[in-house]
């Protein structure tokens, strides 16, 4: 499998930084490029927009910055993106855009009623819309 550029989706959560640490690691092994992508998510969202705009983008700049700074430390280079959309199909977007061969990103590790109640995800809806191979690391595992 050919695999220059990996898309790992963070926002900002222990779950995305296990993703996070595991496409670092993949990167390594292929020499390839890291995609961190942070989606500002325009849902549906009480209150004032334009605040919660801003919040959401301060902390997607804090959460990219975290993932150069760790891509640094390993030696990979890792490249930001802050955009705004809902998260997965943003996420999706991007791969076609910018040529991905593998997505890599942390989940929640929900069961039971809990992960009914989540069934629409962001990473459940990548793992069934991708064209692309998707790594998704549960809680527990680097």
């Amino acid at each position: 499998m050919e695999c220059d550029r990996i898309l790992a989706p963070t926002d900002g959560s222990d779950p995305s930084a296990r993703g996070l640490e595991r496409a670092i690691d993949l990167a390594e092994d292929f020499g390839a490029t890291v995609d961190a992508l942070y989606v500002v998510d325009e849902g549906d969202r009480p209150g004032d927009w334009d605040i919660v705009v801003e919040r959401q983008e301060t902390a997607g700049e804090a959460a990219l910055d975290d993932a150069e700074s760790r891509g640094a430390a390993a030696g990979v280079d890792v490249e930001k993106h802050l955009r705004r959309g809902r998260p997965a199909e943003a996420i999706l977007a991007f791969v076609d855009e910018h040529g991905i061969n593998l997505i890599v990103m942390g989940t929640h590790g929900r069961s039971g009623f809990d992960r009914i109640r989540h069934a629409g995800s962001t990473t459940e809806r990548v793992l069934r819309e991708a064209t692309i191979p998707v790594v998704a690391v549960p809680p527990g595992l680097r």
